[in-house]
């Protein structure tokens, strides 16, 4: 990371840090007050505090990546944990435990959630910052890849079967879950039971019953999806399917006329398909309810006053970004991101044959770049070409698989 880019942005919060008043008895509500305002403001996705032997680090996750912000003197740490736990209404006393809650909207406009963790320095703090309620409520909003979405929607219309967003952590996967569920509310001309399990609730969706399961309870995915059954829903989302007991749930869930909405950890939609057959799910299964897999990640969108070159090297890329900040980009040379997406529907007999002959993700790729198939890579190769982003950003997200390193 750029020196110059951390500068810019701790450099902003500093001026706004020397106006407080230390003396006063509401220096600290009023610091995590500025955190929580200034974070938003500059498009924070999470707040990092970090207790270090001597101080307490604070870092923001700006467009997916980190940048150091301020060093606060340690004595501060706990009284910024403690102000945080008491607007969340988790337990002051308790330092030696994980606590996990929400600020309400009356002390801070927009979702915010509080994750506590015990460390050798003391007590670590993120704070994770939701997009407004008026921000991304529906598909359109996504912009995702014209065809992904035109088949998206199109499978949102069915009664039965699952709908499948992969990607790895931080890819945006409940967002667009989210935003499916907002979709499926909106603009059904007749009304539709719409539930969700979730672990835990990322935020409030009006006209969809939310539930957060409790797996020290008993009350887990698998046995909630059961559970769930029982309520008469049409539409069913749940948060994660983390193993095969939940996985089966879930598709037994859709063979039985719900459509299910659902995320899943994959780095592709092939990779989706073979991880579901090694989980152990019926090949019949898969091929008789899977309807869509979509695959996204978000990259970071180069920023319009060319902080950075459209294809730098190592060396450039720590050089290249202006002395001047940038009031968009703050001099990290990226304002925003943008989804990339794949998808892959089983409507095509070559396609639901292989499912159904359980070949192997080489294969399978294979076999669905004949019947058309547009793959990550590919929409990442077509995005530098037309100056979204830089060859750089694609290999930190793509790793080996970003040819668009090398668009030629």
């Amino acid at each position: 990371m750029s020196q110059q880019t951390e500068n810019s942005l701790a450099g902003n919060f500093d001026q706004q840090f020397i106006g407080l008043e230390t003396a006063s008895a509401e220096f600290v509500p009023a610091l995590v007050s500025l955190i929580l305002s200034e974070a938003r403001r500059h498009r924070a996705s999470d707040v990092h505090l970090t207790p270090e032997q001597d101080s307490l680090l604070m870092y923001w996750r700006i467009d997916g990546v980190l940048h150091r912000i301020a060093a606060f003197n340690k004595s501060l740490s706990e009284r910024l944990v403690s102000r945080l736990k008491v607007l969340a209404g988790l337990l002051t006393y308790r330092t030696d435990i994980p606590q996990e809650g929400r600020i309400s909207r009356e002390h801070h406009a927009g979702e915010v959630r509080i994750a506590t963790f015990p460390v050798l320095s003391g007590e670590r703090a993120v704070i994770r910052l939701f997009a407004d309620y008026g921000q991304l409520q529906q598909i359109a909003d996504l912009n995702m890849n014209d065809d992904t979405e035109q088949e998206l929607r199109q499978q949102l219309q069915a009664t039965s079967g699952v709908i499948l967003i992969c990607g790895p952590s931080g890819s945006g996967k409940t967002t667009t879950a989210y935003a499916c569920l907002r979709e499926l509310v909106s603009s059904c001309s007749l009304p539709r039971c719409v539930m969700s399990l979730e672990d835990p609730v990322e935020m409030v969706l009006a006209g969809v019953a939310q539930s957060q399961v409790k797996p020290a309870a008993g009350f887990g995915l698998a046995t909630g999806i059961r559970s769930l059954m029982r309520q008469d829903p049409d539409v069913i989302m749940i948060g994660e399917i983390r193993d095969a007991e939940t996985a089966e749930a879930a598709f037994q869930a859709a063979l039985t006329g719900h459509l299910v909405v659902t995320t899943f950890h994959a780095g592709s939609a092939v990779e989706a398909l073979s991880r579901l057959g090694e989980m152990g799910l019926d090949a019949t299964l898969i091929r008789s309810v899977l309807r869509l897999v979509v695959c996204q990640r978000l990259l970071r969108r180069s920023c319009p006053c060319g902080g950075l070159p459209l294809e730098p090297s190592q060396g450039d890329l720590e050089e290249s970004i202006r002395e001047s900040s940038c009031p968009q980009c703050g001099g990290t040379g990226f304002s925003g991101r943008f989804l990339l997406t794949e998808h892959i529907e089983l409507q095509q007999r070559d396609l639901a044959e292989a499912v159904l002959q359980r070949v192997d993700a080489i294969t399978f790729a294979e076999i669905s770049q004949r019947a058309g198939f547009t793959d990550l890579t590919s929409r990442a190769r077509s995005a530098v070409l037309k100056g979204l982003t830089t060859g750089a950003e694609i290999f930190r997200i793509l790793g080996r698989d970003g040819s668009a390193l090398n668009p030629d």
